[in-house]
């Protein structure tokens, strides 16, 4: 796959299990893609979480996502860099306008966004079990 391939999978299968850790536990979740884009891969969350704590101390991430019907799953490896830019927060409440009363209560730097930086990604299919990994730069 190229990385125009895996940005359109991702368009198209949006759900990505997000891992982080904390100390040596890791942890993992569930995560809607907030948008792909030239600036990659946008992922959306909020400061009171404790995913933003996480990603503060220790930036480091690995995305999966999958499509069940296809068989194939796109590993994401990266660096979390957030983005200060108030004009991508502005975008997210206009997609989410669910965080709009969060975000009056608490003020926009609530909503804070990540792009996978230095992100490498790894396809797998059924049909590639065994092959050994090969890595696509994003």
């Amino acid at each position: 796959m190229t990385k125009e391939e895996i940005f359109q999978f991702i368009k198209e299968n949006p759900l990505c299990f997000l891992a982080t850790v904390e100390g040596d536990t890791p942890h993992v979740r569930a995560m809607g893609t907030f948008k792909v884009d030239d600036r990659g891969i946008l992922i959306q969350l909020s400061t009171p979480k404790d995913l933003y704590k996480q990603l503060v101390k220790n930036p480091k991430v690995e995305l999966c996502y999958n499509n069940l019907a296809t068989g194939t799953m796109i590993r994401i490896g990266g660096t979390a860099e957030f983005l200060p830019d108030k004009a991508v927060k502005e975008e997210v409440l206009v997609a989410r306008p669910f965080l709009k009363s969060l975000a009056d209560e608490q003020g926009l730097d609530v909503i804070q966004v990540f792009r996978v930086a230095n992100g490498k990604a790894t396809v797998w299919t059924k049909a590639e079990n065994m092959a050994p990994k090969t890595y696509i730069d994003l």
